[in-house]
């Protein structure tokens, strides 16, 4: 429900964002002067956030109004980019911006519907510390990580983005990133831990107490959590292959999505709705990549482009980024591509 990205993402084509619709229909989110436009969360009135390209070769974040109509600037903390990367049911935005200074990034809350650009701070003691925001959910509490001593750490805030608190890492870790957030305050993520590379994580309540998810030999990471606190991410099969997966309530039991035919998979950040609905990208029997959708509780795994009654000719939905409580998706159609990427897992 609440949609976060790691980092910034270029398509692979020029163009918009879309919501795919549960009626199959695509609404296409357009842009603010530039070639394209990626979205990266959905509230469940259907309002929309990302960035944009604009004209003068710069990239701003962006929020719409609900279902995706209305596209509009949410500036900068004072520096040339800014990226949104999750928003909550009232549209307070969280994100991440270039600060006046040019050299560092920092954490950004707007108010309700995307007012006001406030500057979360660091975990940092030095100057040129860096922070993202992650996702955020209805009491305001954001998470994200923000180097400090040379390494990540996750961290969580209070209501409203005040008092930015260290998660910490596993046990024997060093470093640790937060991806998601549900409204009890669960955190679901990454860390190093004293053995494999890294796990997924999840927190209890108000962000207390980390547990290990991940799979012995494994790398594996926590990509999003709804309110029951089913997970969903990715980890490595025994061949090597990235799959996603998810977990029932309160993140037990990992089950593997299996794929669209081909040998890989991934759940995409916050790609599940309350309903345990996930979505992400998966190979084909083809050697393509297509977007997916599970059904409740995550059980079946259908192409997305089965659903879609306006896809312009030769176009695909090769990813999808997020899913609301009523089923509205976050999507980039883009043209077929000979040579697909395959997917990345983590």
């Amino acid at each position: 429900m609440l949609s976060a990205s790691l980092g910034y993402v270029a398509p692979v084509f020029a163009g918009t964002a879309a919501i795919l619709n549960p009626d199959g229909k695509l609404t296409y989110l357009g842009t603010l002067g530039g070639t394209y436009s990626v979205a990266s969360g959905i509230n469940d009135s259907g309002q929309v956030v990302g960035h944009f390209l604009t004209s003068d070769g710069s990239v701003h974040a962006f929020i719409t109004g609900p279902n995706g109509v209305g596209m509009r600037d949410l500036g900068t903390l004072g520096g040339r980019l800014s990226f949104a990367n999750g928003i909550n049911d009232a549209g307070q935005v969280v994100g991440y911006s270039d600060t006046e200074d040019g050299f560092s990034s920092h954490a950004f809350i707007t108010g309700p519907n995307g007012v006001g650009m406030r500057d979360l701070g660091t975990l940092g003691r030095d100057y040129y510390s860096n922070s993202y925001a992650t996702s955020i959910n209805n009491a305001g509490q954001v998470v994200g990580y923000s180097y400090m001593d040379g390494s990540s750490h996750a961290f969580i805030t209070g209501p409203n983005g005040v008092g930015m608190r260290d998660l910490g890492a596993l046990r024997g870790g060093t470093h640790s990133t937060a991806a998601g957030i549900n409204d009890s305050g669960q955190v679901v993520g990454y860390s190093s831990t004293g053995s494999d590379p890294k796990h997924a994580f999840i927190t209890g309540p108000n962000g207390v107490g980390m547990r290990d998810l991940g799979v012995p030999g494994s790398d594996s990471s926590a990509t999003g959590i709804n309110d029951t606190g089913q997970v969903v991410g990715n980890f490595y099969t025994r061949d090597g292959f990235p799959h996603a997966f998810i977990t029932g309530p309160d993140g037990g039991g990992m089950r593997d999505l299996g794929t669209l035919g081909g040998t890989y998979s991934e759940s995409v950040a916050a790609g599940i709705n309350d309903a345990g609905q996930a979505v992400g990208s998966s190979g084909t029997a083809d050697g393509s990549v297509h977007a997916f959708i599970t059904g409740p509780n995550g059980v079946g795994i259908t192409d997305l482009n089965s659903l879609v009654v306006n896809l312009p000719g030769r176009n695909t939905i090769d990813e999808a980024y997020g899913i609301n409580n009523h089923g509205q998706i976050l999507v980039y159609p883009a043209k077929s591509s000979p040579n697909p990427r395959p997917a990345s897992c983590c």
